[in-house]
């Protein structure tokens, strides 16, 4: 346990706010409450644009800035931009390239504008339930990678889509040598390879907030199941991982929670996170 009184909780969305049907429970909600009362500030940072995460403002009372894209994307509780990321223009079409190569359906995100190649392709019903709002269907992403090469159009995440577990990870490395420190690629789902500009990453996000609200990283805690969530880990003085984690990322955080359906998100807050600070009873 961190001897330093947490200040802040920066928790991803999915596989850890959220259960696996995609719903706060009454125990998350109350658990944010709680935190908020004990004087801990909560935010939360997801690979879901930001408009997907605007159903989470009213319930958790959300003031804090919502962090959509990993990073890519930060916007206020209105969802008002506060700032943006986008990919190198000249690597848009290479990227794509790449994820194809590897038998990917490719997704692209223009700020909140979200395009897929058929309504019927893997995930997209399951990602409309999540987010709650409908992408736009585009076969040919062509035009925008030409777009983007020109300058003329910014694309801020391009998404590789499959139900090969092995090849999705596969697909991560061979972005990570192909492209180097270029462009950032991680896992969101294991069906899930999210790419976005190298500095749109959870341990970016981390620094961001705790500069912006004036609180030292060891006075973070942070909680996440998935690859994409280590790096936030890294940038915080509490690192907390789900039961649903794979044991790769369970091995970089300092403590482990039970799982999203059994409200491993609200027993990190009472085990882990309001035990640090003088006035809990604990």
């Amino acid at each position: 346990m961190t001897d330093t009184p947490i200040q802040l909780m920066l928790s991803d969305v999915d596989g850890t706010l959220v259960d696996s049907d995609k719903r706060l429970t009454p125990a998350t909600v109350d658990a944010v409450r709680r935190l908020r009362e004990a004087g801990v500030v909560f935010a939360v940072t997801s690979g879901r644009p930001p408009r997907g995460m605007s159903m989470l403002v009213e319930p958790l009372g959300l003031t804090t800035p919502l962090s959509g894209f990993n990073g890519g994307m930060i916007v206020d509780p209105t969802m008002h931009p506060i700032e943006e990321l986008s990919l190198p223009g000249d690597l848009v079409g290479p990227i794509i390239e790449s994820l194809r190569a590897s038998s990917m359906s490719v997704w692209a995100f223009q700020g909140s504008r979200w395009l897929v190649p058929a309504l019927d392709a893997p995930h997209v019903a399951k990602e409309v339930r999540a987010v709650q709002y409908d992408p736009e269907v585009v076969p040919d992403l062509d035009g925008l990678v030409a777009d983007a090469a020109s300058g003329s159009a910014s694309v801020t995440k391009l998404v590789g889509v499959s139900d090969d577990h092995d090849a999705v990870q596969c697909a991560e490395a061979e972005l990570r040598d192909r492209f180097g420190d270029r462009v950032a690629a991680s896992r969101s789902q294991t069906y899930y390879l999210d790419v976005t500009n190298p500095d749109a990453n959870k341990g970016s996000v981390a620094r961001y907030l705790a500069t912006q609200l004036g609180i030292p990283t060891e006075a973070v805690a942070t909680i996440g199941d998935m690859p994409n969530d280590v790096l936030m880990f890294a940038q915080s003085g509490l690192s907390i991982a789900m039961g649903n984690a794979a044991p790769d990322v369970q091995r970089t955080a300092r403590r482990v929670t039970s799982t999203n359906d059994e409200d491993g998100f609200a027993r990190a807050v009472d085990e882990f996170v309001l035990p640090t600070l003088p006035q809990h009873p604990g």
